[in-house]
């Protein structure tokens, strides 16, 4: 029943890709391996079975960072926080990318909560929340996801409201690492996904994105890749 609806959502998704008015900048650099690139240590006593690290995967290592800034917000941070954390998919891209909660029962996010985020074609992907802060929460990657590695979500405020994703990842298998770093498909799938996250939690918000969005991507081949 999933993989019936992977045409339309394909379309969707395609169509949406092509049509994005959002300004981003984009930047990607080729690094040397060095620790400021790995991501944060699992916290201690968390829950590590199944979960798949940078260390189990294949290919180079993509640090990346999208982040956006918004003016006029009707929302604090901690509001805007915890209208995430209740529903995800109050900011997801529902008609292509929707959070299925498949573990943990609470109305709200707690730690040890599993997800699935369906997306149309074969790039569902498992999750676990294995860290929860005020203001930021970070899921590890489970097997079956296309990725080893970890991806956090923070909200913050200085002058302007602003909201961060960063990654940690490499390709979980050769397959995925064809796709992602030489084709570069699921590459561009994954920017449309979080680009669109970004721009829901604008909405959620209820304030105007200043900037556009920032996309920054460290590659490091060296030390991380098999």
């Amino acid at each position: 029943m999933t993989a019936a609806t992977w045409p339309a959502g394909i379309a969707l998704t395609s169509w949406d890709y092509m049509w994005r008015s959002t300004v981003m900048h984009r930047q990607e650099r080729l690094e040397a391996g060095d620790a400021g690139h790995l991501p944060p240590s699992y916290p201690d006593g968390v829950d590590d079975t199944e979960v798949i690290g940078v260390p189990d995967g294949y290919g180079p290592l993509f640090h990346r960072r999208y982040s956006t800034r918004i003016r006029e917000s009707q929302s604090g941070p901690d509001q805007l926080f915890q209208a995430l954390t209740d529903d995800l998919n109050r900011a997801a891209p529902t008609k292509f990318a929707r959070f299925q909660r498949v573990r943990g029962d609470g109305e709200s996010m707690r730690l040890g909560d599993e997800f699935v985020v369906r997306m149309p074609g074969p790039w569902d992907g498992p999750v676990r929340i294995i860290d929860l802060q005020p203001r930021s929460f970070r899921l590890a990657t489970l097997a079956g996801h296309l990725e080893a590695g970890q991806i956090e979500f923070r909200v913050d405020q200085d002058d302007l409201l602003s909201f961060e994703i960063e990654s940690w990842a490499r390709s979980a298998t050769p397959l995925s690492n064809l796709l992602y770093h030489r084709v570069r498909m699921a590459k561009e799938i994954q920017l449309h996904m979080w680009i669109s996250f970004l721009e829901g939690v604008v909405s959620l918000s209820r304030g105007r994105m200043t900037g556009g969005i920032r996309i920054d991507t460290h590659r490091v081949e060296n030390g991380y890749s098999t």
